[in-house]
């Protein structure tokens, strides 16, 4: 790496910005149980834009990067959630194998996607998502229990595989699908963080390699992920998770589900802005 190069970046001096960033994407990932993807993916990608960098080359930079930051990210939401009981073990070790498989699939999609199949991906499912909570839909169910066996697997390559398209810890995929078979928003959010470590390191290792040589990657860049923007983010956002979870558990369910709620609808915006109008 070209030290002079680095410093004169236009990422080095949105230091404070990323580090601003870190610390919403801690709060939110342990609030919401989400790994904060929903926030780094459009700061990342709005700072490297007016860095000059291609969008076809960040975007993928932006959700490599947000997977390689969700990791110390997911993990201490998680640990927090796990200490109140509120974590389904047995989701977890059932998706472990099956989650791996779906993000690794991911990774390899996103070396040649177009940056628009990302937002389209992350516009439906945030807008899907939305809707139900703030409309307070959540009473709406597909039955009582979660399936078993290969229909379960197969959710789990699903989740794996939308969250490496969309740069997220799953948390969003998760709380919808646990939420429809009747689970407890706060046993969601919990199960979502301990879904977020399965995803993102794979994830982010899955995204270096397949960015590996490609031209036009920021400065400070490993294949798709951003060496940058991971130090200014990411110990910002352990430090901020843990006081996100125990906002959760302090919160009602309803106004847990109106702020998730919130949160999405200008994320979308955000996204539809830029896949629109190009901004």
């Amino acid at each position: 790496m070209n030290l002079s190069a680095l410093l004169h970046s236009d990422l080095i001096w949105l230091a404070p910005a990323l580090g601003v960033a870190g610390i919403a994407t801690g709060l939110l990932a342990g609030l919401f149980g989400v790994g904060g993807g929903a926030v780094i993916v459009p700061v990342l990608y709005q700072t490297l834009r007016f860095a000059g960098v291609a969008d076809e080359i960040a975007m993928p930079v932006s959700v490599g990067t947000s997977l390689a930051v969700i990791v110390p990210t997911s993990l201490a939401s998680a640990r927090t959630h796990f200490s109140k009981g509120a974590v389904d073990m047995a989701t977890l070790r059932g998706w472990v194998v099956p989650i791996i498989i779906g993000v690794l699939v991911g990774a390899a999609v996103a070396r040649n996607a177009p940056a628009a199949l990302f937002k389209l991906v992350f516009i439906g499912i945030s807008i899907f998502t939305a809707v139900r909570m703030l409309g307070g839909y959540t009473n709406w169910k597909l039955g009582e229990t979660p399936p078993k066996g290969p229909l379960s697997w197969a959710i789990g390559a699903a989740i794996g595989l939308l969250s490496a398209l969309m740069g997220v810890g799953g948390g969003q995929l998760v709380n919808l699908y646990m939420s429809l078979f009747g689970a407890p928003i706060h046993l969601a959010v919990g199960t979502a963080a301990g879904v977020g470590a399965l995803i993102s390191m794979p994830g982010a290792i899955g995204f270096a390699l397949a960015g590996l040589g490609k031209p036009g990657l920021p400065v400070g860049s490993i294949g798709f992920v951003s060496l940058i923007g991971f130090a200014f983010i990411a110990p910002m956002a352990a430090l901020a998770a843990p006081y996100g979870a125990r906002l959760a558990h302090a919160w009602p369910k309803r106004r847990l589900e109106r702020a998730f709620g919130i949160f999405l609808v200008v994320i979308v915006a955000r996204f539809l802005a830029s896949l629109l109008f190009g901004v």
